[in-house]
């Protein structure tokens, strides 16, 4: 008798004994949370892709509030956030009291354009502050292009790149040039979570290339506080009668989170760092099985539009694109069915002006590209513990379900 097949969610961390080995190493230590680890993951993720600076944080919606933080959004201010991507992208502008204008997205690939930038930054009519493009599934925006859009508006740029640790934005002068360089936006935003690519359980980072910003993220981070004497603002508080600061002393010039990242974590993650090529490479391999055996499916199911050359992506999803209608199920049926036979999907994303809250702040809209790409999208198993027999099999439970059988 055949062994039972495992069940495939539509993702999983791959974590080895090195991994492990890294967080027992930090258990037998002095500092959990806070030391050496943090700023040792924060000097290989800025070597990774390229940045001056790397901030680490506890999570990727941390990573976002930050850079939203950093760049003083406020009362009276806007930001254009791409109507697919996951809520954090668009609350963190709320959070800081700002109001969010919804962009349209390619519905072929899920991705804000610059020409749909620039139909939000003139159909808003208030002045934008920033806009938040998002690297949906690992594939990367045009940057350049949102880039000269944003310039000429006088907008900062967030790239939201939490699904994308490891992906390429495109060439320039020659070379490639990687998401989280910051090449085209003042930050950009990770996520660690255990789904993704370089796996923390949870964690995020901010990367700049401004080195005062950093700083002052790594502030915004330890709830504002300051303990560099050549900071102090209040020396008759800060300093002792000979001169020197008082060791207990600490100001908070402004306010801030805690949002740090322990030693634990930062530890799984260098590890998990060290492993970022082979990961992106395997991520790859299993995109292109899918992409061969769905041609077999095609018209009725098509993966994602490539905007970008294959070895530019770092796949986090395998969104694949089906005419319910046309195919006269369901898409709650399918997932169903799927999950009967063994395997997890999951959607990628509900348009964000769809949420209770947007629609009562905003009213009710629709966008025409969120609206054909949310009425298509299947997110499929993808993570690098998969085997060829396994995207083989979810294509065969894909066709047997979508067949009718």
């Amino acid at each position: 008798m055949a062994a039972e097949r495992r069940f495939l969610p539509y993702a999983r961390q791959l974590i080895d004994e090195a991994d492990i080995a890294a967080v027992s190493d930090v258990l037998r230590s002095a500092m959990l949370t806070t030391g050496p680890e943090v700023e040792r993951f924060e000097t290989a993720l800025a070597a990774e892709v390229g940045a001056a600076h790397a901030v680490a944080c506890s999570n990727g919606t941390a990573a976002l509030h930050l850079a939203a933080m950093a760049l003083d959004l406020g009362p009276g201010d806007t930001a254009i956030v791409p109507a697919v991507t996951f809520l954090a992208t668009a609350n963190v502008v709320r959070l800081q009291g700002a109001e969010v204008v919804f962009a349209d997205v390619d519905p072929d690939t899920a991705l804000m354009t610059a020409e749909t930038l620039a139909a939000a930054i003139e159909q808003c009519g208030k002045t934008v502050r920033a806009a938040f493009p998002v690297h949906m599934a690992g594939q990367s925006c045009d940057m350049a292009a949102i880039g000269e859009v944003a310039a000429r508006s006088g907008i900062r740029l967030v790239e939201d790149a939490c699904h994308a640790l490891g992906s390429f934005a495109g060439a320039r002068d020659g070379r490639r040039v990687a998401v989280g360089s910051c090449a085209d936006a003042d930050f950009a935003c990770f996520s660690m979570h255990a789904v993704k690519t370089v796996a923390m359980g949870e964690g995020g980072a901010v990367t700049t290339n401004d080195p005062g910003a950093a700083a002052r993220l790594r502030r915004l981070r330890n709830h504002g506080m300051v303990r560099d004497p050549a900071a102090f603002e209040r020396p008759a508080q800060a300093f002792a009668p000979d001169g020197g600061p008082n060791p207990w002393y600490y100001e908070m010039p402004e306010i801030g989170l805690n949002y740090r990242l322990t030693d634990i974590q930062c530890a799984l993650g260098r590890s998990q760092l060290g492993k970022l090529a082979p990961f992106v490479a395997r991520r790859r391999q299993l995109v292109e099985r899918y992409d061969a055996a769905l041609r077999r499916l095609s018209p009725r199911a098509r993966p994602l539009a490539r905007r970008a050359q294959p070895a530019d992506t770092a796949w986090h999803l395998y969104v694949v694109l089906i005419d319910f209608d046309e195919i006269g199920l369901d898409r709650a049926t399918v997932m169903n069915r799927l999950r009967e036979r063994g395997v997890g999907t999951q959607v990628h994303y509900i348009p964000l002006y769809r949420q209770p809250y947007y629609e009562a702040r905003y009213g009710a809209r629709t966008l025409p590209g969120a609206e054909r790409y949310y009425a298509r999208a299947l997110s499929l198993p993808l993570f690098p513990a998969m085997t060829e027999d396994d995207v083989d099999h979810v294509a065969a439970c894909l066709k047997a379900t979508l067949d009718g059988a």
